[in-house]
């Protein structure tokens, strides 16, 4: 049967008597008492059906009620009262607004690897912990960004599109202005974390040279890696044949490949971004694209999701004969995407909840700066801070 999410019937993880509703929760095995399990909320649902695979590691002690994001705002302020944990993905914004309507939330747990969309500092003030997941998609994240360069780099989005339109007059080798020899190229990673570094060791093992910019990162990152370090994005930007971005979004990345950082890169370079949509300014972009200062751009997020039609690079890129056609590549913010990465993460989501619930403890704690202590032993012990 479907799964009645963001309903008056929310699904319910953690065994109980029904698959679906109001169900009564599972008797002890120990003294045959009902259980009286913990209530976990998730505002943005967004798959079909239960949620099962939580269910197998939540079990009989916690109690996941989801809803549709879109259905968010009519979830029953009881429900919002009594929650001890928040499971959220990308939709919903988790601010202090809705934190102080959640008395007892002792967790929220963002489903993925970036938390801009969680006030983590308003969650820490209020002796809530904010935990991610940030090695799920690790791998399958890398892997997008280098396909979306070598699909540049061997000409495969000119090649095919121009074949289908005429197999015969367009079977021209020579007519993917992209292509380069990878051996010869430079690839420049912006941001040194797990996913930037999973991107360095691919290209590395293509044979380009590699370099980084992240002044976060240790002396001698570059030394165990193999790979070189720049000091400054406009010394990398500067000698970069691909640029691939990699940091989270922050107020110092926001905007940070903008038109002062296009006016500086090596021309002819292609630009990837695979981490948050307004780290890149798609209007110096598409100026960019235009005056040949970038060659291609492969785009997995942007400021907008889904974006406008009506944007001025989407719009003149959809535009028939438009010359960006075969120098823009935009996927659906799918890098993270694949059925073993999806599994991966709502298991690892729901362990990690579980696991702080039980012990206070995590090491993927992204508040830590912030939480206050006295209010999380407030509401870990009594259900709600003094």
């Amino acid at each position: 049967m479907p799964a009645q999410i963001g309903s008056a019937a929310p699904v319910r993880a953690g065994r109980s008597t029904e698959v679906q509703g109001w169900s009564k929760p599972a008797a002890s095995k120990a003294t045959g008492e009902p259980l009286v399990p913990d209530l976990l909320l998730c505002l943005d649902w967004h798959l079909e059906g239960p949620p099962d695979l939580e269910r197998e590691v939540l079990g009989d002690a916690y109690w996941l009620e989801v809803f549709r994001w879109t259905e968010r705002d009519r979830v029953p302020a009881d429900r919002l009262a009594e929650a001890r944990g928040l499971l959220c993905n990308y939709a919903v914004r988790v601010t202090g607004e809705l934190l102080d309507r959640m008395p007892r939330l002792r967790v929220v747990t963002r489903c993925g690897v970036g938390y801009d969309n969680i006030d983590v500092e308003a969650a820490g003030r209020r002796g809530i912990a904010v935990l991610n997941v940030p090695d799920y998609g690790t791998m399958d994240i890398a892997d997008h960004a280098i396909a979306l360069a070598l699909s540049f780099l061997r000409g495969i989005p000119l090649y095919t599109t121009t074949l289908h339109e005429d197999p015969v007059g367009n079977w021209k080798f020579a007519a993917a202005p992209t292509v380069r020899r990878l051996s010869t190229l430079t690839f420049a990673v912006v941001g040194l974390g797990r996913i930037g570094m999973a991107a360095a060791l691919r290209a590395k093992a293509l044979g380009m040279r590699v370099v980084f910019f992240d002044p976060y990162k240790p002396t001698g990152t570059e030394l165990a890696l193999g790979i070189e370090r720049r000091e400054r994005l406009d010394e990398l930007l500067a000698e970069a044949d691909v640029v691939s971005i990699h940091t989270p979004l922050t107020d110092e990345t926001r905007g940070l490949i903008g038109a002062a950082a296009l006016a500086v890169i090596k021309p002819g370079a292609i630009l990837i971004n695979t981490a948050r949509g307004p780290i890149v300014d798609l209007e110096a972009v598409h100026a960019a694209l235009l005056d040949g200062r970038l060659a291609a751009a492969g785009l997995d997020v942007l400021p907008e999701e889904p974006p406008s039609p009506d944007h001025p690079l989407i719009a003149a890129w959809r535009a028939p004969g438009s010359p960006l056609r075969h120098r823009l590549i935009l996927t659906p913010h799918a890098a993270w995407y694949t059925p073993s990465g999806v599994a991966d993460v709502r298991r690892k989501s729901a362990a990690a909840t579980r696991a702080f619930l039980e012990t206070g403890r995590s090491r993927d704690l992204v508040n830590a700066a912030w939480l206050d202590a006295a209010a999380a032993a407030a509401r870990a012990g009594r259900g709600s801070p003094a």
